[in-house]
């Protein structure tokens, strides 16, 4: 396993979209080990191939307090959504920065797990929110997108004076 560098916005990798992964062979289970433990490591709950630059619909995604319940969401396809949650979000692709986006309280997905078998999984709360969150990274959609253009400019303000401290 590896840690794999995370893109940080206003990165323009991150407005690639991602292509569907078509067979689940030991690559893709290497890439979903690494990109596992380069979220954990961040720390995060959730992390889409796009981010750390592998165009593939491939999200890996831990919201368990004991961060020991990895779930993986292969070509993954929102197949029902209800009710709105406006809860405040971040991203590792955007450190420091958190606001709130409006998204579907409970969702339905269909995906492929780490082995290729297809499943289904109904989700509210946090985890409906992650998901949606890192399907809009494979869509090449990044979060403060959804913020109005004076707050989006703010953090790009932020970001690149942290930037040039940092360099």
């Amino acid at each position: 396993m590896a840690l794999l560098t995370i893109l940080q916005y206003p990165d323009p990798r991150l407005h690639n979209t991602a292509a569907p992964i078509v067979q689940v062979d030991d690559s893709v289970r290497s890439l979903i080990a690494d990109m596992a433990e380069t979220m954990y490591a961040a720390p995060g709950v959730g992390l889409a191939a796009t981010q750390v630059d592998v165009h593939r619909q491939l999200i890996v995604i831990d919201v368990s307090p004991t961060h020991d319940q990895l779930k993986v969401f292969i070509n993954p396809e929102i197949l029902e959504s209800r009710g709105a949650s406006g809860v405040e979000e971040g991203c590792l692709s955007v450190p420091g920065v958190y606001d709130k986006v409006q998204r579907a309280a409970w969702i339905r997905v269909r995906a492929l797990d780490a082995k290729g078998a297809p499943f289904e999984l109904e989700a509210e709360g946090l985890l409906a929110v992650c998901i949606q969150h890192e399907m809009d990274h494979l869509k090449g959609k990044v979060f403060v997108e959804y913020l109005s253009p004076l707050k989006r400019n703010r953090i790009l303000t932020r970001l690149r004076k942290h930037e040039k401290r940092a360099g």
